[in-house]
């Protein structure tokens, strides 16, 4: 009797009823606020964000629309609004060390108040110290020094005149300096007058006049001297016009930042600079070109600009008026995205920058709350990642100008002091295979990510799952703003989740498929102009969206139709099987049967994989083939050797075949071929099998069934049409409702097969038979009838290498 089990039309489809529905509609459910299906990965993001040590960042893995993002703002949210609120930054200049700018820390809401009182700062020692060095006050004590500076010149000078006079020489001031010449009748004489002097005269004035000039050049000494004096007393007159000033103005400013030691020791080099630079404070304010010019080539170490400048503060993380920790999600992780740059301006011909053109990035503005980051999109972006393992390794972050990291900017720059992370957490967020990828390849991930949250693709279908998953549809309902679903519609939508997840006891969180579904039955229901969205309006949106992607799958329909593509669904033949196939193109899976054939002959045991031999076939398909060798070797006329050759192909295969799932097909074809049965053309068969010959779960095994049903309703159901499968997959069955009807009227037939003998005794109508207690086959029995092939083959094998060879013909 024939083990196989004909599948019951409530088999195939497990349905979720109306009435399991806890709510009426959707708009009177009590709704969800909570995470659905994601346990592990709920509790494993509160363990990262709440365990502060080094490396405990976060990568959340899972496919593409299972909702990562929204799971993880309804957990970093909470987290983040509980957290301490972390504290602002300022970048100020370094007077020391003006390429390295220093960062300041400050209570959250001061950066921003610290930056306004240090513009205000510079806008009134603009004005102040202008109003100070031109009042009457500070001209007059100028005045003073310079009058007298200029009094110890005169009387220094007059007396070197007297006492030049007593010796007939004459000290004369002349436009470029002081001269001297020889007095000759009372007055200063010419060159002329004095060579004509009688040679002793000449002789004793020229003595004089070199005593004279002697003491004319000591005077000039020590005019020298007094006029650094002068320049120092000017100076010490500025400072103290100056450090008045200052002090007036900052003292202000202290009062406000009394219990911070870091900005009162910043207020002391701020005013210890005024005081000695003033005269440079006075000279930015000139507006004509020429003092432009002079401001924008003079530079303080790295380019700090005019002096006014270097008393701002330059504020890059600013948490006033911010409760808890910041939640950052930045979607474009470029390097200065991420670590923020350095800008520059263009001033006559020059790329400068200074301090206040440093800009932050998403990890300033994330500092100590959490940064969520794409890890692809990290990837992709030139040095991005790099930089990202570089801050989360040194625990600070270090802002570095992309050009000067390349080479290909060559001007001044900074370097400014880097920012420490403190509590920041980063989430990097993608696929699997991306992490899984990572991990082997950079031995920096599991360093640094030390924390996986792997997102689930369903949960266990439950009547307590069933009703949570339904609030939360109604909860979805109501943020979108749709139509309220009734009791079927949610029951349908509920079945589809179902089908997704491919398992009658689980149910798929892939919200964006779910979202879309609501979205598409809310359409419907509004061109129907009905009020609530019903079971029908979210079937004609599935319906609608599996039209918009059929258009392949139709075409493949559409050539078995005409017969372009050959497949039998009458009738019987030897060594031919209906395989089953799955495709995916794009998110659109759909199944079409292939047929498998199979040839025997005389030869040395090989079972040869056309598909392979043409490099079709891959490495996963190759091994099924080679299992069947592993089958047959063991099970048939196991003391003699394999003298068959076989062959196994798809037929009109044109393009690349992956998997074990046809294997079960292809050792029935050629089970067939050596027994020379037929086999049913009107079945199909998806399955895998092992040495032992059991039969394994496949994947797409809904998918598989539906394209070769949608070949025979084409063609016209005949009652004697189905599909052999697993069963395995029979838990896994959530079949359109057309198969179900099909064989609820016993039109169609769902098989369940647990080894290949099953098969082979369905598809052949013949049974197989099991050795009995003399180690032979049932006469008559398909297994009597394969090994009596293969023992046949054997002795022509053996009689074809003891014939003596042919004669050569001689040459020529």
């Amino acid at each position: 009797m024939c083990a196989a089990q004909k599948l019951t039309a409530a088999e195939l489809h497990k349905a979720c009823a109306p009435s399991d529905v806890p709510f009426e509609t959707t708009a009177t459910a009590a709704g969800t606020d909570g995470v659905v299906g994601q346990a592990r990965a709920v509790e494993a993001l509160r363990f990262g964000i709440g365990l502060q040590r080094h490396g405990y960042n976060l990568f959340a893995i899972g496919p593409t629309g299972v909702g990562k993002q929204s799971v993880l703002a309804q957990v970093l949210e909470p987290e983040a609004a509980r957290a301490p609120t972390p504290s602002d930054w300022v970048y100020v200049h370094d007077f020391a060390n003006p390429q390295r700018p220093k960062a300041l820390e400050l209570p959250p809401g001061l950066g921003s108040r610290f930056a306004r009182d240090m513009a205000a700062v510079v806008a009134e020692l603009r004005v102040s110290l202008r109003a100070a060095f031109t009042s009457e006050e500070y001209r007059t004590r100028l005045r003073q020094l310079v009058e007298r500076l200029k009094g110890r010149e005169e009387r220094a000078l007059s007396e070197v005149q007297e006492r030049a006079k007593s010796r007939e020489v004459a000290v004369v001031k002349t436009d470029t300096g002081v001269a001297i010449a020889p007095i000759i009748d009372g007055e200063p004489s010419e060159p002329e007058k004095f060579e004509a002097l009688p040679r002793e005269r000449r002789q004793k004035l020229e003595t004089e006049l070199e005593a004279v000039g002697r003491e004319l050049k000591e005077m000039l000494r020590t005019f020298h001297e007094w006029a650094h004096e002068h320049l120092d007393a000017v100076k010490a007159l500025d400072a103290e016009i100056a450090k008045s000033v200052a002090r007036r103005v900052l003292d202000g400013v202290r009062k406000t930042y009394a219990e911070l030691k870091i900005v009162l020791a910043h207020l002391d080099e701020v005013e210890a600079d005024v005081i000695d630079t003033a005269d440079q404070f006075l000279q930015g304010d000139d507006e004509s070109f020429e003092s432009t010019l002079k401001n924008a080539l003079r530079h303080d170490g790295a380019g700090q600009g005019p002096s006014f400048r270097r008393y701002l503060a330059n504020l890059v993380v600013d948490n006033g008026g911010r409760r808890g920790a910041p939640l950052v999600w930045e979607d474009n992780p470029t390097m200065p995205a991420l670590v923020g740059r350095i800008e520059h301006e263009q001033q006559f011909g020059a790329l400068l920058t200074n301090f206040t053109l440093i800009k932050p990035g998403a990890l300033h503005r994330a500092l100590g709350g959490t940064l969520v980051l794409d890890a692809l999109k990290v990837l992709q972006n030139p040095f991005a990642w790099e930089a990202l393992k570089r801050t989360l390794k040194t625990g600070a972050i270090t802002i570095e100008s992309l050009g000067q990291l390349t080479g290909l900017l060559s001007t001044v720059s900074l370097e400014p002091v880097p920012i420490p992370l403190g509590r920041t957490k980063v989430v990097l967020v993608g696929e699997r295979r991306l992490y899984y990828l990572l991990s082997a390849l950079d031995p920096d991930v599991p360093e640094l990510f030390k924390v996986l949250v792997d997102f689930e693709e369903d949960l266990a279908r439950t009547p307590e799952s069933q009703g949570l998953f339904a609030n939360l549809l109604a909860s979805v309902v109501k943020k979108e703003g749709l139509k309220p679903f009734d009791r079927g519609g949610v029951a349908r939508v509920i079945d589809a989740a179902a089908r997704n997840a491919s398992d009658q006891a689980k149910l798929s969180v892939h919200m964006r498929s779910v979202v879309d579904l609501l979205h598409g039955a809310d359409y419907w229901a509004q061109q129907a102009g009905a009020a609530l969205v019903r079971a029908e309006h979210v079937q004609a949106a599935l319906d609608a969206g599996r039209a918009r992607a059929s258009r392949v799958s139709e075409r493949i329909q559409e050539a078995l139709a005409r017969k372009d593509l050959l497949i039998a669904t009458e009738g019987a033949v030897v060594g031919q099987v209906n395989g089953l196939s799955v495709m995916q193109l794009g998110e659109h899976t759909f199944g079409h049967p292939t047929r498998i054939t199979a040839r025997v002959r005389l030869g040395h045991g090989a079972v040869l994989d056309i598909e392979r031999e043409v490099k079709l076939g891959g490495p996963i398909h190759s091994k099924g083939v080679l299992i069947l060798g592993g089958f047959l070797g063991a099970r048939y006329a196991p003391g003699v050797p394999l003298s068959l050759e076989a062959s196994l192909v798809f037929e009109q295969s044109y393009g690349g075949v992956e998997g074990d799932s046809a294997s079960l097909a292809e050792l029935c074809a050629l089970v067939s071929a050596l027994a020379d049965l037929p086999v049913k053309q009107p079945l199909a068969v998806t399955g895998s099998i092992n040495q032992l010959g059991e039969v394994q779960s496949v994947g797409g095994v809904n998918e598989k069934i539906e394209g070769f049903f949608d070949l025979c309703q084409a063609r016209g159901l005949s009652g004697e049409q189905g599909v052999l499968i697993p069963k395995s997959n029979a838990k896994n069955l959530m079949l359109k409702r057309e198969v179900v009807e099909a064989v609820e009227q016993g039109r169609f037939h769902v098989f369940c097969v647990e080894h290949a003998d099953d098969a082979l005794e369905l598809l052949t109508g013949t049974p197989p038979g099991a050795r009995g207690a003399d180690g032979a086959f049932p006469p008559g029995g398909l297994n009597a009838r394969v090994e009596a092939r293969l023992l046949a083959m054997a002795e022509g094998a053996k009689q074809f290498a003891a014939r003596p060879p042919a004669p050569r013909s001689p040459p020529g």
